[in-house]
């Protein structure tokens, strides 16, 4: 770990059900960093996204470092319903306002949702509101992203999309830190971190 790391994991383990799920867990995001983290359903990635992110606080061993505000978007949607994709993506759970409709528009149109900016959610498919919590990949300032299996109900020309932005966002000084059980294309510079079976690699 240096000084110009953005996050540090350190020592980290936690055990669920008499289960350990993982332990001994050190690494660290830096500028420029896309890491995927890969594991079997059950292997623990989920609550190391949670627990990078800040949103488990106890129960886990070791310590995590956050130097700089980090961008955390779940598996489950968290858009809400009642609003449309506009008026969903002018305010987020962590804090983080957007408040011009001409970018929000045009972050909308990037996961290809032009012309659905005032449709209700709930009128929306499960990819569809998939996509409004992705238009904040477009939004966000946030220099580290924690992205909890991002390519969930996206077809194969929006995952591709995705990965793009990815490697836009660590050329631009960010890292990104994602779960999924899909091969990241090629053309990403991608570390891999593994859980399995309670030890990493």
């Amino acid at each position: 770990m240096t000084t110009s790391s953005m996050l540090d994991a350190m020592e980290l383990g936690i055990e669920r059900g008499g289960r350990q799920l993982f332990a001994g867990l050190s690494f660290s995001l830096s500028a420029g960093d896309i890491v995927h983290l890969r594991g079997e359903n059950g292997a623990g990635k989920t609550t190391l996204l949670r627990m990078l992110a800040g949103l488990s606080r106890y129960g886990f061993e070791g310590h995590v470092e956050r130097r700089t505000p980090c961008l955390f978007l779940g598996h489950q949607s968290a858009v809400k319903r009642m609003l449309s994709p506009r008026e969903n993506l002018h305010w987020h759970p962590s804090g983080e306002r957007f408040d011009e409709d001409a970018a929000i528009d045009a972050a909308l149109a990037e996961v290809g949702l032009y012309g659905y900016e005032d449709v209700p959610a709930a009128q929306l498919s499960a990819g569809q509101q998939r996509r409004v919590d992705l238009a904040r990949l477009y939004l966000s300032q946030k220099p580290v992203w924690l992205l909890d299996e991002p390519f969930t109900a996206i077809d194969a020309e929006g995952v591709l999309r995705l990965q793009r932005r990815f490697v836009e966002h660590a050329s631009q000084g960010g890292a990104v830190l994602l779960s999924s059980h899909q091969m990241l294309d090629d053309a990403v510079p991608a570390l891999v971190l593994e859980i399995a079976g309670g030890v990493v690699p």
